[in-house]
Order: structure tokens, then sequence, then C-alpha cells
């Protein structure tokens, strides 16, 4: 680590850029947040305020205080990631990109999965232009050395999240468990499933941050704990004070009652996931995820319980999707009667 090493993130209000701002500060780097200025940040970092489409207001921005690292937490099409290219190649020492470990093949051919396993997802656009990025980014590094390090997190959470097959940001899955309303799990609910805690994972990004030999490499970040979805959701249901009642339901009914399920299930969260992560812990041998689930899980619970202004109930899909699902599995069954 160079001490002070000027250190850019794009974007730094979401639920992994904050915790490893955090980190990265604690390290003893000179962290600065772009972002457009429409989210908190968390308080004592450098924030500069541009549209990160706008090449002309990027330079505005960054005049005076050009990075030597960026960490693109918010790239999701290849135009994005030209203009960065534009910006930055020839000026910085590393360039990274948050990109997905939905990336990989689903169904994934082998587990645990390990960064040399097939790419392609066919499920998820989110997915799709993710890889596409990392595509361009390494013809980049194998053509000019562009100094680009690929970093792949899985489901992660924090404070903000309580993860969930729909959507995990804000505390709406806790409050439907909290007044005991039903919730459905994709098939079985038996297959594994990993769960990372955003400060775990910033500290496996950190350990990443100016490492020269991490360019032209791809990394995923994740936990080594993997709990099926019925064991998550009765993790949660601990931190609540409740049993969950649950109803396993197959992925293609869901998906066909919800087609926007599509890409998170079957492309994602409807596929067991246990990550290899010896490659990372050979380029960052202190790599540990301190934070079990069962721990996570009541900090994610007690922090939102006392941020209410948090807790994203009015415009979370939970229950919505949850919903129309159970009305028409209830439907179906009485149908066949």
């Amino acid at each position: 680590m160079v001490k002070g090493m000027r250190v850019l993130l794009l974007g730094g209000g979401g639920n992994l850029s904050s915790a490893c701002a955090v980190e990265l500060q604690r390290r003893g780097y000179e962290v600065m947040l772009l972002t457009r200025g429409r989210s908190p940040l968390p308080p004592g970092f450098v924030t500069l305020t541009a549209d990160r489409r706008d090449a002309g207001g990027m330079r505005r921005a960054l005049a005076g205080r050009f990075p030597e690292v960026v960490i693109n937490f918010i790239g999701y099409e290849v135009p994005e990631i030209e203009l960065d290219h534009g910006l930055f190649a020839g000026r910085v020492r590393q360039y990274i990109f948050i990109s997905s470990a939905t990336v990989y093949a689903k169904p994934p051919p082998r587990m645990p999965i390990r960064e040399d396993d097939p790419l392609g997802n066919p499920y998820w656009d989110y997915a799709q232009k993710k890889l596409a990025c990392e595509r361009w980014l390494m013809e980049r590094w194998r053509g000019e050395r562009f100094p680009v390090t690929i970093v792949r997190p899985s489901h992660t959470y924090s404070e903000r999240w309580i993860p969930n097959p729909v959507s995990s940001a804000g505390y709406a899955f806790a409050a439907r468990l909290e007044r005991g309303a039903p919730v459905w799990v994709p098939d079985s609910g038996d297959q594994p499933w990993t769960l990372t805690w955003a400060g775990d994972f910033a500290t496996g990004l950190a350990g990443l941050v100016g490492h020269e030999g991490a360019l032209g490499e791809a990394f995923h970040i994740t936990s080594d704990e993997a709990l099926s979805w019925r064991e998550i959701y009765r993790r949660i249901g601990e931190a609540v004070g409740v049993e969950p009642r649950v109803v396993p339901i197959p992925t293609e009914f869901i998906c066909r009652v919800c087609p926007d399920m599509t890409g998170p299930l079957k492309g994602d969260k409807a596929h067991p996931a246990v990550f290899d992560n010896s490659k990372l812990r050979r380029f960052v041998p202190d790599f540990r995820c301190g934070v079990s689930f069962r721990e996570g899980i009541r900090r994610s619970v007690a922090w939102l319980r006392a941020h209410p202004e948090a807790q994203r109930l009015d415009t979370s899909p939970v229950d919505r999707v949850m919903d129309a699902v159970l009305a028409a599995w209830q439907g179906r069954s009485r149908q066949a009667v």
C-alpha cells in the first residue's frame, strides 16, 4: 500500500461503495467520492459532483485532484466504460471495475465457482452488460496495458439491506416476516447461497488496491459461508423474533407470474452459488470474512429499526412480488382441487 495514495470511487453512497470508502480511508488512502449529488454519502470524505456520463463535467470535477486509482461501482454499459478509458488511460495506476458474479454461466457447471469457470448468463441483461464491460476492458489490457482489475461481488448486504430473492434494499422483507405474512422460496429453497457482509467485501477489495500483480486479473470476493434460502429466512426470522412462514414455489411458476424475476432468479438466485476464494487469498493473504450471516443480519435489523427513514417500505417491490406469486400459486392449487 502506498500511504496517502489518492483513490477515486465512482459512486459512494451504495451498499458496497460506502463500506469500501470507509475501509480505504481507515487504511490511510485519500478517498474521493464522485456522484451526482442525489444520494446521502458517508461523512468525512472529499466529495465531487458530476454526471459520470458527462466527460466534460468529470474533467471539471477532477481538476486538480486527479486520482492514482479509480474504482467504478456504477458502470453498466460499454459506452460508460469507454468514457472512463478516455479520461484515465495513461493517467492512473489502476482501474478497478466492479462487475458481478452473475456473469458466470448459469447453471454453474461445478461448485465451488472459480474465476476461470465459464462465463455467460443467458437469462439476465444486467449480467450480459457487465460481461460486455469486462470483455471490453480486458481487450484494452491485452492491447495497450490499460491497468484494469475486474472484481465480481456476489450477493452482498450491509446495515441497510435485508437479503431476499426479490429486493434486498431496505426493511421490507423483515417487516413482512414481523407481521406474519408468508414468503416464498424458489423451488425447494435448499440450494446453497452465499451472502457477504459489505465490510468483509471491502477488506478484500482494499487488498487489491494498488496491487500491481492484480492488473489484468479477475477476482470474486465473497464469504466462505453458504446457507440455503430456507436457513437464510430462518436466521432473518431469528433476528426479528418470528418463525417465517415459507412456501416453496417452482422458479418457472414465479417467472411466469412475474417476468421481471426471470433475471434475478434464473440468472442468479435460483441456482446454487458457492465460491472458491483461493485466488483472492493468493493476492491478499490476510483476507478473511469475519461477520457471519447470523451476526450480520442482527446488525442489519437493529440498524434499520433504529433508522426508519432508511427502511424504504413504500418503495420496495417485496410485498407486491411476494403477494402476486403467492396469490397465483394459491389460485392454481384451488383450481386443481
